[in-house]
């Protein structure tokens, strides 16, 4: 019963901002793309020389990796958000993160590497959106129902988006710690499963924006100073799985999930 109770105020939200959220979500996680594009422009010397140093490319090679990022990008976040060949642009955008997984050595760290899969997995759902609003492909072809690609894009992104949280997780042995573990872990496991989804993922959105604001709050630290690119970084990355999670609120969990089974007892 108080599940049933609590899910009123996510339908609720959902009803008033039914035509809105999509936008708000394709916004968001798009953010750390359109950030990331625009430090390549402005960070163009350090960015190149890194990659030189790191990978003995060459001026050349260093120079054509830059460029790639920031206009592979900044394009695919204007062809997002103009709804202009979307499949193609996450799929540009899948490229990016896999490049900079490898050239920026993220596939070493756990931390990092969890996030960028988040990241993936709000594409995914972003991708499943665009082939809910008839854009598909394959258009004209009969709908396949349940086995349909889109399901498991949406199963997928679910999974994906809840690596973020679980490099969220503190083990401290205080109460307030195994406190936001525990509440924490049981919502990234309903929406992982697709229990009360639209719930789980709405709560989420407020913890983690909470988080968001109070940890990464870069516009606090001056600009010379390392910690504000970081902060930065991490700031928008999160505001991406933000993004994300709105898309689930905004989509539902997707055929492979509980909610939908539940409709068939």
């Amino acid at each position: 019963w108080g599940l049933t109770v609590l899910m009123w105020p996510a339908e609720e939200f959902l009803r008033v901002t039914k035509q809105y959220l999509p936008h708000l979500a394709r916004l968001c996680l798009i953010s750390t793309f359109l950030e990331d594009g625009i430090r390549m422009w402005f960070q163009w010397n350090e960015q190149r020389d890194y990659i030189e140093a790191t990978w003995s490319c060459g001026y050349f090679l260093a120079t054509c990796f830059v460029l790639l990022n920031l206009i592979g990008q900044l394009g695919g976040c204007v062809l997002i958000l103009s709804r202009n060949f979307v499949q193609y642009a996450c799929f540009g955008l899948f490229g990016i993160i896999a490049l900079q997984t490898v050239a920026y050595s993220i596939l070493w760290d756990l931390k990092f590497l969890m996030r960028n899969l988040a990241l993936g997995g709000g594409l995914l759902l972003l991708l499943a959106e665009s082939r809910s609003e008839g854009k598909s492909m394959f258009a004209g072809v009969p709908s396949m129902g349940e086995s349909s690609p889109k399901q498991y894009m949406q199963l997928g992104g679910r999974v994906l988006l809840v690596l973020m949280f679980m490099t969220l997780l503190h083990f401290d042995f205080n109460f307030f710690s195994i406190l936001q573990n525990l509440v924490g872990t049981a919502l990234i496991i309903l929406v992982a499963i697709g229990f009360k989804t639209k719930l789980a993922a709405l709560t989420l959105v407020l913890w983690l924006l909470v988080i968001n604001v109070y940890f990464n709050a870069f516009w606090t630290i001056p600009a010379y100073k390392p910690m504000h690119d970081f902060l930065k970084y991490d700031f928008f990355q999160t505001t991406s799985v933000i993004g994300g999670l709105l898309l689930v609120v905004a989509l539902g969990p997707g055929g492979v999930s509980m909610d939908e089974k539940k409709k068939e007892w």
